[in-house]
């Protein structure tokens, strides 16, 4: 009996022991669908899985060290774990990988379990093949209906048009045919005695009509020429083609990328700047080719891969080496927005100082449409434009329609501090504002405070 029990927990104990092993050789086997979502989090911005970035190109990781470096998982774990700590313990093959890349420091993850690592490198062994896109098209029979219908009201309409035509020709031979009478009877000499034979006789009996319809088109050609004048420089809506295509929607709208970012001479300078392709290639050094899901009507992934192309070519940057080759040159933008010469704007006066005053001095005039950044309130929603188009006049009057109805925000620091001593002066001098002080009333309507 005894023999028996003991042999019984002989038998439970190495059931035990292998289903321990499978559990983990079963977690660590990963979960490839699993290892997207976290790969395209943690590694995606250096790696990719079949080209070299910052960083070697992971498809088929886990099989290549097998074979060419007998290396196994625990290694990968240590690796990505905490790679600073294994090159400083002296493995060889760390130090060559580390040595290989340019010393580019990579990224520490200890917060990833050993299940989160083997999921990732289940991914770059067997990525799971993307579900095809559903695009939205109808069928043979709708297709030929619509077809059939669009052809039958062409019909009509060639059929319409061609009895009014056959209507008109029928009046005017009637027409015809009545002149033809008329000038056969005594009624036509009576008729010709009136008429007038040529334009002196024509001027001499209407003249005062004449005269008064002279002057009326004076008045119209001088109007023509003023109004022509005065928008001499007025290119709301002009929005030229750019030698490289760049899609704020994509940028500012779906990435949700902050306009100072790329414009940071807006916060700081008179002009907002045009960025230098070393802030394009803050990012696009590692995003070669468009991921995103908004595709632009008339566009197509391959065009933007293009003009990320173009970027490279301009920058000098060697997508497969990963290193600048020192030809550049540069690109030719076209500009959008350009003040006057005899014009003084200062972006970082409005950005800094007038941000909340400007921000809530056109949502006030626009409950409808808000704005919640400050840019958008002179050059429209940016963030839902293509191609970007003047979205104002940017006129003087508007300009100081602006400064008329704009309220000083006295809660900023540098206003609360720098007009401290005027306030109440302010509120005296312009009482019917109810207390409320517009930037006319600081100096907005001198001439000289734009023109110099």
């Amino acid at each position: 009996m005894i023999r028996w029990i003991n042999h019984c927990k002989s038998r439970l104990l190495t059931l035990g022991l292998f289903l321990l092993v499978a559990a983990v050789t079963h977690a660590q086997e990963g979960d490839p669908v699993a290892g997207k979502k976290l790969f395209e989090t943690n590694c995606a911005a250096c790696h990719a899985l079949d080209k070299q970035l910052i960083g070697p190109a992971l498809g088929g990781v886990v099989e290549r060290l097998k074979k060419d470096e007998n290396i196994g998982l625990d290694w990968l774990y240590k690796w990505i774990k905490d790679n600073k700590s294994l090159r400083a313990s002296g493995n060889k093959y760390a130090n060559e990988v580390f040595a290989k890349f340019n010393k580019s420091e990579m990224q520490v993850f200890p917060n990833l379990t050993n299940q989160d690592i083997s999921n990732i490198l289940a991914y770059t062994s067997n990525p799971p093949k993307e579900e095809p896109k559903v695009e939205e098209s109808t069928t043979g029979t709708v297709a030929s209906g619509d077809g059939s219908d669009q052809a039958s009201l062409n019909s009509k309409v060639m059929i319409g048009a061609l009895f009014t035509v056959i209507g008109l020709l029928v009046w005017l031979l009637a027409k015809l045919r009545q002149l033809v009478k008329l000038q056969q009877s005594e009624e036509l000499g009576s008729l010709n005695s009136t008429q007038v034979r040529s334009f002196g006789e024509l001027y001499a009996r209407y003249h005062y009509a004449g005269k008064a319809l002279l002057g009326i088109l004076v008045l119209f050609a001088l109007y023509g020429v003023w109004n022509s004048l005065m928008w001499i420089g007025v290119y709301k809506g002009y929005k030229p083609e750019q030698p490289i295509y760049f899609s704020h929607k994509i940028h500012a709208g779906e990435n949700k990328i902050d306009c100072q970012f790329c414009h940071s001479g807006a916060k700081y300078g008179k002009v907002s700047e045009i960025p230098s392709l070393n802030v394009c290639m803050n990012c696009h050094r590692n995003i070669s080719e468009y991921k995103g899901k908004y595709i632009e009507p008339g566009k197509s992934k391959e065009f933007y891969d293009g003009e990320i192309k173009k970027i490279y070519e301009h920058a000098g940057w060697d997508s497969e080496t990963q290193k600048y080759t020192g030809k550049t040159k540069p690109v030719e933008w076209v500009r959008i927005h350009n003040m006057q010469d005899f014009v003084y704007f200062n972006h970082s006066q409005h950005v800094i100082v007038g941000e909340q005053a400007i921000i809530s001095s056109y949502n006030k005039k626009n409950p409808d449409a808000p704005v919640d950044v400050v840019c958008k309130a002179c050059h429209g929603k940016v963030d839902t434009m293509n191609v970007v188009q003047m979205a104002n006049d940017f006129t003087m009057g508007w300009c100081i329609e602006c400064h008329r109805t704009t309220e000083v925000d006295m809660n900023n620091g540098y206003n609360k501090e720098y007009f401290q001593g005027l306030h109440e002066k302010l509120k005296k001098q312009y009482p019917l504002s109810e207390g409320k002080i517009t930037v006319d009333a600081i100096g907005g309507m001198e001439c000289g405070k734009c023109h110099y």
